[in-house]
């Protein structure tokens, strides 16, 4: 925010932020004559596509005050886009100009009154939204001069000629020392501490509560070797301060984080151990390390120290800095020397409360960590090469010039390599630690730290991008030697530069990263020839305007592979390829791991480190096209071709400046059920925010591994939510850690999650999501001889199965279950003899049944024994589909029972196998031969999980309970779906989350999450006392399908509502109306209700032939009219099969 005064004494209040496609229209009402002669005749929308960064100035009121575009090259033609360093070098050698550190300026337009305040706002904002920026250069046709307000700040350079027009033009620069000068760094004196304390005290006081008052002045005067503090100054007045110690726990970092890359923070020595010995290489524990990291950077550093300069110099303002004062290694690390241990007993540990405020304590207590069962671990038994930010604070207005303490901190530390700093995981990533390298923590880490490491050779700015040659093949050899994919890496690099194409054709394009002479980093793209196939399957005009972009200027990227201490420059690296390649967008497809020969395959995509700089993209929902039907008609094959899913990444010019939000919060969700799924789905889509600490607890972990393959009948129903495919395109594993396991104990003091009774996942915020499950029957125990009835059975569904449970005994919750029964039964030839017993009344009981009989089990063998219903509501609720149902169990020979109770297996001996089961009646009990018994009774919430819950605390009634905001009785754990409950102080037991779509419900868990963490979000407000009271209502589907007995292809689709006999519905004077065609038995029963607003409210489909289920669904909530006024045509007659 600045105040804006104009010549005439009127004073705006202005705001920067990026430029929206909505701004457009007003963008071009500001446009007048001499702003075309000055920029040209310019297409606002294509300009505004291309643009590096846009930036828009507006008042209160909304209102476009300015705006400004700056790309990365020059305008007006004067030379290519790959080409104008050289040109601008050779205009003026005393302007160091290169690709990092300059942006041209192609439009700038204000309200006249107020456009020499708004332009140097702007390029203000510019400067410290972009670092590395130095120079922002203007080029108009040399008659033309620059106006009263761009003359302000920009200087003539002078005049260069256009590859286009017959005319010279003019250059003129502006310099970042003029409007956001370089910080002055010197060593802190005591007479800092009065400039200091008030930003100290402006964010916390916890400093001043626990060492004083004075503990700035007490820090400053206990400097020495091993301790340094640093100010920066503007003006004379100091404005942030660092503390820093050259003493570091190595021994308990090596502990706790995978320093592997960074060579374990030491120097290299003879007695590092980097792999493992040849006893446990045979045992088959792998080396994961990337040890090429490490050794390039120690050839880097080798190069860098003959050329640094090693004295200690004090930055100077409005000087900028090219070269770092000395450059060293990466490689992984551990070090076990007690001399090493004895000399850095301490651990920074850093604390803040705010982006520019953070404190470190150095404390040497002992950290009991949990036992874990990895890999082989290096072992580094060099001297430390890291010294630690102990403390440090900026004031927020040059919070952006951070990064200019590291020159002058790194000379105090001639001979450390790597500057660490700590920081408690919820402290937000402010400006300094952004140019960091975020360490992975080891799974048995109980640390509340998080580490950043920076390495000495990062603050080099001579990394130059360009075109690969053959001679980088070496160097690009020894970089990617320890990668999984380097063959087909070097392979892709081979052609290149062989024919700069494919063998079919397609161009191919390598680019390379050079720092000293030294190769840091390769990317391979190829031109994207599926652009039809992408545009119609993934949201990807959500970041574009398509038609502005030109087929060619789209590229898919194939490799990325950059060296993790220049890893900052990660989005100058993609910015520079789009430059250098002539692109506009990239595109970057993770497959599911489940595909077979993807990574083996010499085209495969290597795994890039550029992904979290990346935008995942949503897939569209498709439409199903009968083709045939269609014939001419139908879509294209680019479009309507179906090849292996995968998940869609990208990224653009626009979004090459555009910083995304780091939240550093441990979600940790417990659960792979569809609100879990869909909780994820949310958070990992929103593009502008980046979650690097989502973890997910699951027995099976991540669904949609295809274990039952696409042709095999489904044992379960479908809710429609997720599929296979689903899951493929969206990649959860890439931005989603998870840990296999069950949750045992929760301990809420610690915030602790104890998966399988050992293992420990830290949480500050706790999703559960475990939903139901079928869970093993618990036989009443009655014995059949007495021929005892149902009413004279004690029978209490509370009674919970406590033996072992029988080889042969299968609840089917997840496809792994169903995998393991299919396997089961294959393997003990069920298919050929043997009595199949499927015990419940839910839909899963009819689609198991069909099942077994498409696996070729006789239908007289399967016997369907149905509990006594706890409602009168049968799970289909249609008598005309339920007798059709019968007639097919009749014709297939599958034999049912209606109100059976389990009363023993085997007579009440050892159940394990089971080979009876009796069963009691409410007229006279029965025994049956078992081979196999599925049991699909009510569903409920499984004991080990009720057990962590009570454990807990948490309030439990029968469901847990939760209130109208999930959350729970503890603030940090927020529950949803089916094993929930609303409190009952909301009165409404007839509704819980069962009752609603459960996408819906994760959709909605996620956006009430999401006002914690983002900040383009506007403040959520306390509802009003009353409102609490009333629980939300969603308004999506419920939704239950399948392939039924009789090979009928079921779908119901319905509005979220209390259970009713559908009589009772419609028997109600608000009912509506129903079409109905086709006939059940037939399977050609189609039948739709229409509630009295003309809204399609309810669908049954239930047909022999297969149909599109994803269409019929997209039915519900439209109005009658939008289908063709299907009413009135039903009516007429004209409608005799809706599935035609």
């Amino acid at each position: 925010m600045s105040v804006l005064t104009s010549p005439r004494g009127k004073v705006e209040v202005v705001h920067c932020r990026r430029t929206e496609s909505q701004d457009i229209y007003c963008i071009k009402n500001l446009i007048r004559k001499f702003t075309q002669k000055l920029f040209g005749s310019l297409n606002i929308i294509y300009l505004l596509e291309k643009a590096n960064l846009a930036i828009t100035l507006h008042n209160d009121h909304e209102e476009i005050m300015a705006q400004a575009t700056f790309l990365d090259y020059p305008n007006w033609n004067v030379t290519k886009q790959d080409d104008w360093v050289s040109v601008f070098q050779e205009l003026d050698s005393e302007i160091p100009c290169t690709p990092l550190n300059t942006l041209f300026m192609h439009l700038f337009v204000a309200v006249d009154e107020y456009s020499v305040g708004c332009c140097k706002e702007i390029i203000r904002t510019v400067f410290k939204a972009v670092p590395d920026l130095h120079f922002i250069f203007l080029i108009v046709p040399s008659y033309m001069s620059l106006g009263s307000t761009l003359i302000t700040v920009f200087n003539q350079v002078g005049n260069i000629p256009s590859l286009v027009y017959d005319e010279d033009f003019t250059v003129h620069v502006c310099h970042r020392h003029s409007h956001y000068p370089q910080l002055y760094i010197r060593k802190a004196r005591v007479e800092d501490h009065d400039d200091l304390m008030p930003i100290f005290l402006h964010h916390d006081t916890i400093l001043k509560e626990t060492y004083g008052e004075y503990f700035l002045a007490e820090l400053i005067e206990a400097q020495d070797e091993e301790n340094h503090a640093v100010v920066c100054e503007v003006e004379g007045v100091a404005v942030g301060f660092m503390s820093l110690c050259s003493r570091v726990n190595l021994q308990l970092l090596h502990e706790c984080f995978d320093l592997g890359p960074f060579h374990g923070l030491c120097t290299p020595h003879p007695s590092d151990v980097l792999e493992p010995s040849p006893e446990l290489s045979a045992q088959g524990i792998p080396d994961t390390e990337l040890r090429s990291s490490s050794q390039d950077s120690q050839k880097i550093v080798k190069e860098l120290r003959e050329t640094a300069s090693m004295e200690a110099k004090e930055s100077t303002q409005g000087k900028v800095t090219e070269e770092a004062p000395k450059e060293d290694a990466l490689a992984p690390v551990q070090s076990e020397s007690s001399s090493e241990a004895e000399d850095t007993e301490q651990l920074s540990q850093d604390y803040s409360t705010d982006s520019r405020y953070s404190v470190s304590n150095t404390s040497s207590a002992s950290i009991s960590l949990p036992k874990e069962t990895s890999s082989f671990r290096p072992i580094y038994r060099g001297a430390s090469a890291a010294f630690c930010i102990q403390l440090f604070c900026i004031d927020e207005k040059y919070e952006a010039r951070s990064l200019d303490f590291m020159n002058f901190v790194f000379s105090l530390f001639p001979d450390k390599d790597f500057c660490i700093i700590s920081l408690p995981h919820l402290t937000p990533e402010f400006v300094l630690v952004q140019n960091f390298v975020k360490i992975v923590p080891f799974n048995n880490c109980t640390l509340d730290q998080d580490l950043y490491v920076f390495h000495r050779a990062g603050l080099l700015k001579t990394i130059n991008i360009r075109l690969a040659t053959v001679s980088d093949s070496p160097g690009v050899e020894n970089l990617i030697s320890t990668l999984m994919l380097n063959r087909s890496i070097l392979e892709d690099l081979k052609k290149y530069n062989e024919a700069r194409r494919d063998p079919d054709g397609t161009p191919l394009q390598a680019f390379v990263a050079e720092v000293a002479g030294q190769v840091v980093g390769i990317a391979v793209i190829r031109n994207e020839m599926d652009i039809e196939y992408i545009r119609s399957h993934y949201n990807i005009e959500d970041f574009i305007y398509f038609s502005h972009h030109q087929r060619e200027e789209h590229g898919h990227l194939y490799h990325f592979a950059l060296n993790p201490i220049f890893r900052h420059y990660t989005k100058f690296f993609l910015k520079e390829i789009l430059r250098l390649g002539f692109k506009s967008c990239l595109y970057y497809p993770v497959y599911p791991q489940s595909t077979e020969g993807k990574v083996q395959s010499p085209s495969a995509h290597s795994l890039t480190s550029a992904l979290h700089f990346l935008v995942p993209v949503r897939p569209r929902r498709q439409i199903v096209y009968p083709l045939e039907k269609l014939g001419i008609n139908a879509p294209s094959k680019e479009v309507s071709k179906d090849p292996l899913g995968y998940a869609l990444n990208h990224t653009n010019r626009k979004l090459t400046l555009e910083p995304k939000i780091t939240v550093n919060a441990k979600i940790v969700v417990v659960g792979a059920s569809t609100v879990g799924i869909s909780f994820l789905e949310t958070l990992v889509f929103c593009s502008h925010l980046k979650f690097s600490n989502l973890t997910l607890i699951s027995t099976h972990g991540l669904p949609g591994k295809k274990l039952l393959g696409t042709e095999q009948r489904k044992f379960l129903a479908s809710d429609h939510c997720f599929n296979d495919k689903d899951h493929a395109l969206m990649s959860l594993c890439s931005w989603v850690n998870v840990v296999v396991g069950k949750m045992t104990a929760i301990d809420r003091a610690a915030k602790q999650v104890i998966v399988s009774r050992e293992d420990i996942v830290l949480y500050d915020h706790l999703i559960l999501c475990t939903g139901q499950q079928y869970q093993v029957p618990c036989p009443t125990g009655a014995d059949i001889s007495q021929h005892p009835t149902n009413r004279e059975v004690a029978h209490s569904g509370l009674r919970r199965y406590t033996g072992p449970v029988p080889c042969n005994h299968f609840t089917l919750n997840n496809e792994e279950d169903c995998l393991k029964a299919l396997t089961w039964i294959r393997n003990n030839s069920i298919t050929a003899e043997g009595n199949v017993i499927v015990y419940g009344n839910t839909i899963d009981t009819y689609t198991t049944v069909e099942t077994l009989l498409n696996l070729g089990v006789r239908g007289s063998y399967i016997h369907l024994v149905q509990h006594p219903p706890t409602s009168i509501i049968t799970c289909i609720n249609n008598y005309t589909v339920e007798g059709a149902l019968e007639d097919a169990l009749r014709a297939a020979g599958v034999t049912v029972y209606h109100d059976a109770l389990l009363a023993q297996w085997n007579d009440g001996l050892d159940p394990n196998p089971i080979r009876s089961a009796s069963f009691t009646t409410p007229t006279k009990p029965f025994k049956l031969p078992c081979s196999v018994f599925f049991s699909f009774c009510e569903k409920n919430v499984d004991y080990e999980t009720f057990k962590a819950f009570n454990d807990a605390c948490l309030v439990y009634d029968g469901r847990l309970v939760i209130d109208s905001n999930f959350h729970t009785n503890d603030i940090a754990i927020r529950a949803a779906g089916p094993l929930t409950k609303f409190s009952n102080r909301y009165y409404c037991n007839e509704w819980t989350h069962s009752s609603f779509n459960s996408k819906e419900i994760g959709f909605q868990l996620a956006a009430a999450m999401l006002n914690l963490f983002d900040p383009t979000l506007e403040p959520a407000t306390e509802p009003p006392a009353d409102l609490d009271r009333l629980i939300p209502m969603y308004k999506g589907a419920k939704i239950k399908g399948g392939i039924l007995p009789g090979s009928y292809h079921y779908l119901h689709v319905a509005k979220p509502a209390i259970p009713t006999p559908l009589e009772v519905q419609m028997a109600q004077p608000d009912f509506g109306s129903e079409i109905v065609t086709g006939n059940a038995r037939h399977g050609t029963y189609f039948r739709i209700h229409i509630n009295k607003y003309k809204m399609v409210e309810t669908i049954t489909c239930f047909s022999r032939a297969p149909f599109p289920a994803s269409n019929y669904i997209r039915l519900f909530g439209q109005h009658e009219q939008v289908l063709n006024n299907l009413c009135a045509r039903y009516e007429d007659g004209l409608v005799p099969d809706l599935y035609r």
